[in-house]
């Protein structure tokens, strides 16, 4: 037979109560926190892959153009001088 204590009931209340005020601030900090982290990380300016490879290809062909026109600008300079001698 169980004999029903209200000092044991009172307390079984009173444990049941803060596990579930400790679990609803526990929800509370973690969305706090990831609110905090989007605060954080939305002024970063992230790029996503594609465009991180394209622009590199763009600068890696720009590079490959500014090679051959530097040639060029040296041929014709070459021209120029000897032009200039005769």
């Amino acid at each position: 037979m169980q004999s029903e204590n209200p000092l044991i009931a009172d307390f079984v209340k009173l444990m049941n109560s803060a596990a579930g005020t400790m679990a609803g601030m526990g929800r509370e900090a973690r969305d706090a926190a990831r609110e905090r982290f989007k605060e954080t990380m939305g002024g970063v300016d992230f790029v996503s892959r594609e465009e991180f490879d394209a622009v590199k290809d763009m600068a890696a062909k720009a590079l490959d153009e500014n090679d051959a026109l530097k040639s060029r600008v040296d041929a014709l300079e070459a021209g120029l001088k000897a032009k200039a001698k005769k």
